[in-house]
């Protein structure tokens, strides 16, 4: 079985579950804890703190650990839009973001303005999922309290320049936060300009259930989580110890391999995708050919089933997606591609696949993910005419 489903979920490295085991066992203190147990714990966390911050570029009192990328997104969204002060009769508030963005970013959106009246603002994208800058730019007012705009996307692997989105928002003195979660092992993390970056640790080899949001300390941040005040504040909690030690482990292993492995499997990918157009005449490739994560390969197949399709593929031995894990099971086609300008239907018709970092056997894999995706469109077709 070839898992290419990697942007979903990746599966625990052996050095991180090694890195993490001592914590989960022995060292197993309350790092708020006033003792010998809970100050080894505390030492600990404080290092994985610091390992977390020196990948980043930022420093360690930055660092939030959360229970992974949404919690991370909804913290830096509400936290944000909702910790920002209003004079006495100032406008009620505005928060810009694109349609394109994950789910847990689009919800907070939505719960601001329900809840809050907070206007929401969503610059729309062109067809290859890009947004301009410049319509970011138009887009601010007066009460803008935050820019929220993804740095690689989840579905169709679309990379944002999000230096120069950044870049807008900080000349008006806006804060900008970026989802980084797919981007983390692909794309350089550093000097992005943002003031707030989510990572989620289960994209890179730690366990599910860990996340960060670094969030520049100058940038006032409303909580979600009350209680004992753990993470400086900003989220209540006992800490994860375990967690944050892999997160961090994590995170440092894939930003030393980032470079080669970004190389390595981006042309692997770009040989599978050449092949699939080339064999697959219903083939099109979604997201922007040239502004892409290198382990990402998105495709409608016209006049077929996008279920179908998966179910025929992981009959013959490759799993893959239709698209973002958490609309799984959703009839709706997807939010990204109908942004995109993608018809509904043929939306529908969305096959994901996303390689791992560690891709040992490039002519193996391609030419068994080819084969599958031949076999199963073809199949799909004939099931769709009947």
């Amino acid at each position: 079985m070839r898992y290419l489903d990697h942007a979903a979920t990746t599966p625990v490295r052996p050095e991180v579950l090694q890195a993490m085991l001592p914590f989960l066992t022995s060292s197993f203190g309350n790092p708020s804890s006033h003792h010998t147990v809970g100050e080894a714990a505390a030492h600990a966390l404080a290092d994985a703190r610091s390992r977390v911050a020196a990948v980043l570029g930022v420093r360690p009192g930055d660092i939030v650990f959360t229970a992974g990328g949404t919690e991370a997104n909804n913290l830096a969204v509400k936290g944000i839009v909702l910790g920002t002060p209003r004079a006495a009769g100032a406008a009620r508030g505005h928060l810009v973001t694109t349609p394109v963005e994950h789910e847990s970013i689009l919800e907070s959106a939505e719960y601001l303005n329900r809840l809050h009246g907070i206007d929401v603002t969503r610059v729309p994208v062109d067809e290859r999922g890009r947004v301009d800058p410049d319509a970011v730019a138009a887009a601010l007012r007066e009460d803008t309290a935050l820019v929220t705009v993804g740095y690689a996307n989840n579905e169709v692997g679309t990379v944002q320049n999000v230096a120069a989105i950044a870049a807008v928002a900080a000349a008006r003195g806006i804060p900008f936060h970026t989802d980084a979660v797919q981007a983390a092992g692909w794309l350089p993390l550093r000097d992005l300009g943002a003031d707030a970056l989510s990572l989620a640790g289960h994209k890179l080899g730690a366990p599910k259930g860990t996340g960060v949001l670094a969030v520049r300390g100058r940038i006032p941040l409303e909580p979600l989580l009350h209680g004992g005040g753990q993470e400086r504040g900003r989220r209540s909690g006992t800490e994860d110890v375990a967690g944050a030690v892999g997160f961090a482990t994590a995170l440092e292993l894939a930003e030393a391999e980032r470079a080669e492995s970004a190389a390595r499997v981006g042309a692997i990918v770009q040989d599978f995708i050449a092949r699939v157009l080339a064999q697959v005449p219903a083939a099109r490739l979604t997201g922007d050919p040239e502004h892409r994560l290198p382990g990402t390969a998105s495709f409608t197949f016209a006049g077929t089933s996008g279920e179908a399709v998966l179910l025929e593929l992981e009959r013959r031995g490759v799993v893959s997606s239709s698209g973002s894990a958490c609309a799984a099971g959703s009839d709706e086609p997807s939010h990204v591609l109908v942004a995109m300008g993608v018809a509904s239907e043929l939306a529908q018709t969305a096959v994901r696949f996303t390689f791992p970092h560690d891709l040992a056997q490039p002519l193996d894999d391609v030419a068994a993910a080819v084969a599958a995706s031949v076999a199963a469109v073809s199949g799909s077709s004939t099931m769709q005419r009947s």
